[in-house]
C-alpha cells in the first residue's frame, strides 16, 4: 500500500479499517535501546486524548490534528529521534503515514483523568491494554499515575497501574511509568517538584506490581536540578527524563536537561509540547538541540 497523505487518512478510515492493523504488522522494528548504548530521545503526544490541548498560553494549540500530524512527521524524520509516545488515534494516523518505521512506540494507556476534572486523579485506564500493545507490535505501554494523599482516586489510579505492570511484564513490554505526588490549589491539580516529593514518587512507582523487571520511570526535574542525583540514587531502574512544557527562556531549560541527562541512570528524554510547539515554531530545530544533548 503506498503511504497516503494527511488529507486521505479519514477517508481511509472509513473505507478500509483494517489497513491500520495491516500496516502495523508491515512495521519494521527496532531495538529498544539505540546501537551502542545511546540514550533515547521520544516525542510525546498524548496530550489531546486527555483534553490538554494548550501550550504556553495558546489554549487551543493542538486542537488541529492536521497540524499535530504535520508537526510529528516532522519531528520523527529528524536523525537521533528515536520514537513516539502517544494515545490509538494519533499512533494509528502515524502509521498509516510511513511515520514509525524503525522507530519505539509506546502507547499511552490511562487517559482517563481528563485535565481540570473532578476526577482527574481517579485515572481510568481508557486508552491501550498491554494486549493491544502487543498485538500492534509497540514496544511498551506509559502510565501516568499522580498521587495525592487526600484524594481517595488515587488508590483506584495505582491498583490499575500496577495490573498494567503485570500485564505489560507478561508480554515483556516496557512499563514506562509517571510518577507525581500531587495536590489541589485553587481547585487545581498541581505536581509537587520539590526533590522530597519527586523521590516519595519514585520509591512508590518502583514497586508496583509483581516484577519491576519491565519497569522504567519517567520522572520529571525537579525544582532545583542539582537535586537529581537523589532523585536518580532512589532506585536501580531505568530512568528517562520528562521534558515537561518550557514557560521561560528555552536555553536555561536546555541546559537544565543537559546536567540531568549526564547522570548514568537516565537513560534519555521524553519530551512533547516543548519540541513540538516551540515559541519560534521552528519544530526541526528544537528537536535537534534537544538531540544534541543526548
Amino acid at each position: 500500500m503506498s503511504t497516503p497523505a494527511i488529507s486521505e487518512l479519514t477517508r481511509l478510515r472509513a473505507t478500509r479499517p483494517e489497513t491500520v492493523m495491516e500496516a502495523a504488522r508491515a512495521r519494521r522494528r527496532r531495538p529498544l535501546l539505540p546501537p551502542g548504548g545511546g540514550r533515547l530521545m521520544i516525542i510525546a503526544a498524548d496530550h489531546p486524548a486527555r483534553g490538554a490541548l494548550g501550550v504556553s498560553g495558546r489554549p487551543d494549540a493542538m486542537a488541529s490534528r492536521v497540524d499535530l500530524l504535520e508537526r510529528l512527521v516532522a519531528a520523527l524524520a529528524r536523525p537521533g529521534v528515536d520514537g513516539v509516545l502517544a494515545t490509538p488515534d494519533i499512533l494509528e494516523d502515524l502509521l498509516l503515514l510511513g511515520a514509525l518505521e524503525d522507530k519505539v512506540v509506546v502507547g499511552s494507556m490511562n487517559r482517563g483523568g481528563l485535565a481540570g476534572a473532578a476526577f482527574e486523579l481517579d485515572d481510568r485506564f481508557t486508552a491501550y491494554r498491554a494486549d493491544d500493545i502487543e498485538r500492534a507490535g509497540f514496544d511498551a505501554g506509559k502510565l501516568l499515575l499522580r498521587i495525592d494523599p487526600d484524594d481517595p482516586g488515587s488508590l483506584a489510579t495505582m491498583a490499575a497501574a500496577a495490573d498494567a505492570v503485570n500485564e505489560l511484564a507478561h508480554h515483556r513490554l516496557m512499563a514506562m511509568v509517571e510518577p507525581f505526588m500531587a495536590h489541589r490549589a485553587d481547585g487545581r491539580l498541581r505536581n509537587d517538584l520539590s526533590a522530597q516529593a519527586v523521590i516519595r514518587s519514585v520509591a512508590i512507582a518502583s514497586g508496583l506490581g509483581g516484577t519491576s523487571a519491565y519497569t522504567w520511570l519517567k520522572v520529571p526535574l525537579t525544582d532545583d536540578v542539582t537535586d537529581m542525583a537523589r532523585v536518580a540514587a532512589a532506585t536501580t531502574l531505568p530512568l528517562l527524563l520528562l521534558g515537561g512544557e518550557v514557560t521561560g527562556e528555552s536555553a536555561a531549560v536546555f541546559e537544565r536537561w543537559h546536567r540531568a541527562l549526564e547522570l548514568p541512570s537516565v537513560q534519555g528524554l521524553v519530551v512533547g509540547r516543548t519540541l513540538l510547539y516551540p515559541a519560534d515554531d521552528d519544530v526541526t530545530g528544537a528537536v535537534d538541540t534537544a538531540v544534541s544533548l543526548l
